[in-house]
């Protein structure tokens, strides 16, 4: 009996330490509509645009998403260059189902999923996250070429045109 009860206080000294360490990315009491204008604007400020991360801390896949882009120097400083980022909150404490409705229902490709918004708060693009995956992670590549293709400098005409030398 005594060995039971040591196992199981070892099982909940372990689950308590991981719970403790556990990232907490999302926050359900955040007014996540309040936090989305304070990015456009800084966005619209610093010409860059916003990058809204939708999902919740009890999404594996949102957690990890967060893990290999902020731990691989070269995303975390590309989008950090080129986007406010804000992280929307999706749970059942909160689900921000008016926000997202306005946003165009994008819980419908399932979480994480991720919307640019421009320096006016215009929405650009909502991307699935499952095209940016590979094996039991996310590609690099894909997710690199994701935040190129709606940085500001790509939707910006003037990238594309050619200049005249005199």
């Amino acid at each position: 009996m005594k060995k039971i009860l040591f196992i199981a206080a070892i099982i909940g000294l372990v689950n308590i330490a991981k719970a403790q360490t556990t990232p907490t990315l999302y926050h359900p009491e955040a007014d996540a509509k309040a936090e989305i204008a304070a990015s456009v604007k800084k966005a619209a400020a610093a010409h860059k645009n916003v990058l809204l991360q939708i999902g919740g801390n009890w999404c594996s896949w949102c957690l990890r998403f967060n893990g290999m882009v902020t731990s691989t120097d070269s995303l975390n400083t590309y989008m950090n260059s080129n986007y406010e980022i804000v992280h929307v909150n999706y749970s059942k404490e909160n689900m921000n189902e008016k926000l997202l409705a306005e946003l165009g229902f994008p819980q419908r490709f399932g979480f994480p999923v991720f919307i640019i918004l421009d320096g006016k708060g215009n929405r650009l693009h909502t991307q699935n996250s499952a095209y940016l995956e590979e094996g039991k992670g996310y590609s690099k590549e894909k997710v690199l070429e994701f935040f190129q293709n709606w940085a500001p400098a790509a939707l910006d005409p003037k990238s594309y045109v050619e200049t005249k030398t005199k």
